[in-house]
């Protein structure tokens, strides 16, 4: 039937409603989904296109499912002072994650506004405030779990992100006007070492690599065994950036050599509820050549299923001098390092967290937008595009409807 034919019979009222929905589903080209059937492309264990940017309200939620990202890390639950996390307002975000098909498949293991005011008695190593905050933690795991949730992601740092700063303390970044005049987040040594930014001393004082690693592995041996209990996976971001020895007084656990701490600290615990939020940028960060030296690392991480979850974060440059940029213009072949992630049988989200800005408001919104269909395009060519038939139109669904023009 032609189209003007069946405009006719519409008018007319000749055609009924199982004609209706098979003419619709001719004419977009759509078949229904059946209910309890799948394929091998389907089952297979596969990365997913994830996110952690904004938090699990509508506008947002909207947002993910409008790109089609259906796997979500929103944050936190709201805090009880002195508790931990409130668990109902862990099911509050998984309630509305759902409503939009969206999985909640992560949260941050942080207190807040500041990830540093929960845990900055145990990276400072001070007792007994640090098993105070220990047992906030044991209470999050348990509270995640009831949620329904299984991996919690954080960082084990005494130094936030660290990058050029201005002579007003803000982030300095580098302007690229062949991309439209989008800037990049960037850090310099040799720039911020001539600015004194190294200098500023920090509140913990003089801490060094075997004196973190120490800190961690008390901070572990509390966490893991409640971690075990839930069947909780426990991912840890590397610092951000790796840094030279000593940096205001503190030396990270993964620097100098970034490769060498990743696996000092994989090593710390053989459990299946340890592993890392493992963020290709950070790490190339810390690499001479990471185009080359990342899949060394992918394979290590791999072969020990210790990659709960990827930050897929291009730069240019790497160790002492950087740039962040999009997935596709920076110097890691990022379609190599996804085949690789496949090789080691990873099967999780893969996800932009550190966008490039620049002066339009929706800024931020555009680059995500970018960046999912960058990967979820590679994801569909790796695995086949039938392997992601996530949301197929269910033209009975109540609230679907057919406008013509």
């Amino acid at each position: 039937m032609k189209r003007k034919d069946f405009l006719k019979h519409l008018t007319a009222g000749s055609m009924g409603a199982a004609a209706l929905g098979s003419y619709v589903a001719s004419l977009l080209n759509i078949e229904k989904k059946e209910e309890n059937t799948s394929s091998s492309a389907q089952d297979q264990p596969r990365m997913v296109v994830g996110c952690q940017s904004g938090g699990a309200d509508e506008s947002n939620l909207q947002f993910k499912a409008r790109h089609g990202v259906y796997h979500f890390d929103p944050g936190s639950p709201a805090t009880i002072e002195g508790v931990g996390w409130d668990l109902d307002d862990a099911r509050r975000q998984v309630e509305a994650c759902e409503k939009y098909g969206i999985s909640l498949d992560a949260f941050h293991l942080s207190g807040g506004n500041s990830h540093f005011r929960l845990w900055r008695n145990i990276m400072l190593g001070e007792s007994p405030e640090r098993d105070r905050e220990i047992e906030k933690m044991q209470q999050m795991i348990e509270v995640s779990a009831t949620a329904g949730v299984n991996l919690l992601l954080y960082n084990a740092t005494i130094l936030p992100v660290v990058r050029v700063l201005d002579e007003d303390g803000n982030n300095e970044d580098t302007l690229d006007p062949n991309r439209g005049n989008v800037y990049y987040s960037t850090w310099n040594y040799e720039e911020a070492v001539r600015r004194g930014q190294h200098e500023e001393p920090h509140e913990a004082g003089l801490v060094d690599r075997d004196e973190m690693f120490e800190r961690i592995t008390y901070w572990l041996d509390r966490i893991i065994p409640v971690a075990e209990e839930y069947e909780v996976k426990m991912g840890c971001h590397i610092a951000d950036p790796p840094l030279p020895e000593g940096y205001r007084g503190i030396t990270r656990w993964n620097s100098p050599d970034v490769f060498e701490g990743i696996k000092q600290f994989g090593e710390l615990y053989d459990s299946p509820a340890h592993g890392f939020n493992f963020c290709i940028g950070s790490t190339g960060e810390g690499l001479e050549n990471p185009r080359e030296e990342i899949y060394p690392i992918i394979e290590w991480m791999g072969e020990r299923n210790q990659i709960f979850n990827v930050h897929y974060r291009n730069i240019k440059g790497g160790w002492n001098n950087f740039q962040e940029v999009f997935p596709d213009n920076g110097d890691m072949n990022f379609v190599g390092v996804l085949e690789k992630l496949k090789d080691v049988g990873y099967a999780g989200m893969v996800m932009p967290d550190h966008v490039p800005s620049h002066e339009d408001p929706e800024s931020g919104r555009q680059a995500f937008a970018f960046c999912y269909g960058y990967i979820k395009a590679l994801l569909q060519s790796m695995y086949g595009f039938d392997a992601y038939p996530d949301h197929a139109i269910d033209l009975k669904a109540p609230g679907f409807a057919i406008h013509f023009g």
